[in-house]
This record gives structure tokens, sequence and C-alpha cells, in this order.
């Protein structure tokens, strides 16, 4: 008996597929070499649990990603081995009502505390960081 090729005989093996590359396709992080650091790091949670990247994950797994200083929480959606377009690649999941929420809410409490901060309009030429330097170590 001949052995079919392209998958046609492992209908299962579409059905799952490892952690670090769906964060990978779905536009997590940008490489799945960063993807795996943040799972082995504790920042991604399967269903409440810290895993490895190499679990296998399917339709309907939820997720918990922490990322800089957001948090998504996420079901799968839909799995895909290849990475697409950002368009393509935010119908592979659907995100909670309550994190989205939260993560617009934290974007508004960074952009508010940026705009009370000191911004020069330029940066410093090299005069003028010598200058600092030499105030900063007390050299007159």
């Amino acid at each position: 008996m001949a052995r079919a090729r392209d998958g046609e005989n492992r209908p299962a093996a579409e059905e799952r597929m490892r952690l670090d590359k769906w964060l990978w396709a779905a536009r997590f992080f940008k490489t799945r070499q960063l993807a795996i650091d943040a799972i082995n790091g504790g920042k991604v949670h399967l269903n409440g649990q810290r895993v490895k990247p190499g679990k296998e994950i399917g339709v309907g797994a939820k997720l918990r990603i922490s990322k800089d200083q957001y948090v998504w929480d996420i079901t799968v959606r839909a799995l895909s081995a290849q990475r697409r377009p950002a368009p393509e690649a935010a119908l592979l999941y659907e995100e909670t009502p309550e994190s989205i929420a939260r993560r617009q809410a934290e974007v508004a409490r960074r952009r508010e505390e940026r705009s009370f901060g000191f911004q020069p309009e330029a940066k410093p030429n090299k005069k003028e960081r010598r200058l600092i330097h030499r105030f900063k170590r007390g050299v007159e």
C-alpha cells in the first residue's frame, strides 16, 4: 500500500500544533525563539497552567499571554502553520471583552503618564552631553 503524502492520512495533525509555533503564526511574537523564551519565562499559560513550548494546542484552548505590560486572555479559534498578515492572524483567536477593556485602560494610563513627563525637543549634542557628564561626575 502506498503511503499518502501531504498529510492526507493525518487529519489529527492538522487539529493540533505546537504552542510556540501558533504564537508566532498569530503574531504575538516576532520569532519562534521569542515565543519559546516567553513560554519558558512563565508569560504564557494554557488553561491556567504553565506549559512547555512543545505543548500541543487545539481549537478552543484558552491562553493568557503577558507581553510588556499588557495581558491578553484569548481563545484559540483556528490553527495556522504559516505566519499570515496581521488581519488574517487576528482571525486565529478571539479575545475576551474584559481583556480588551483592561488593555485599552492600560494604553490610556500609559499615554496619560507620558503626557505629564518632560520630553525634550531634541537630543543633546556632543558639547551638551559633555557638560551633562561633567555635572554628573562633579567635575568642573
